[in-house]
């Protein structure tokens, strides 16, 4: 298993389109084996479940997300965790634990005038992502 964190500092990034870094656990037989920090940059919306896809990934943790995103992710066969906050290497523990706080309804759109919520996160100006309210 190969699980992607949103990440940015430590903790999950709450917005995943403009997630600029992912951090990468290799996981064998319930464990983590390995993990690596990997850039992003310049993928943009569209191509990052291809990129995630072409590092092997075949889980995702993320704050929040768009429909279109989670399309892609699916299409990649990609499986997905959203509505995740706090410490990165706390949630991939905790998944594999099966004990993994998520939320699978978090949708996260950006496309439109005025305010809108992100799951349990009030969206900032951060990144134009969801800085969540911590």
């Amino acid at each position: 298993m190969t699980i992607a964190v949103t990440y940015e500092n430590g903790r999950v990034f709450q917005h995943f389109g403009h997630c600029e870094t992912f951090k990468i656990y290799h996981v064998e037989e319930g464990a983590i084996r390995s993990s690596e920090i990997v850039s992003a940059i310049g993928s943009g919306h569209g191509a990052l479940a291809g990129f995630l896809k072409g590092q092997g990934v075949d889980t995702l943790i993320c704050g929040g997300i768009g429909g279109g995103a989670r399309t892609a992710l699916a299409e990649m066969g990609i499986k997905l965790y959203p509505g995740v906050t706090g410490d990165a290497d706390e949630s991939v523990d905790a998944l594999l634990k099966g004990e993994l706080h998520f939320h699978p309804d978090t949708m996260c759109s950006h496309h439109h005038a005025g305010g809108h919520s992100c799951g349990d996160h009030h969206c900032g100006e951060d990144k134009h992502g969801c800085a969540g309210n911590h």
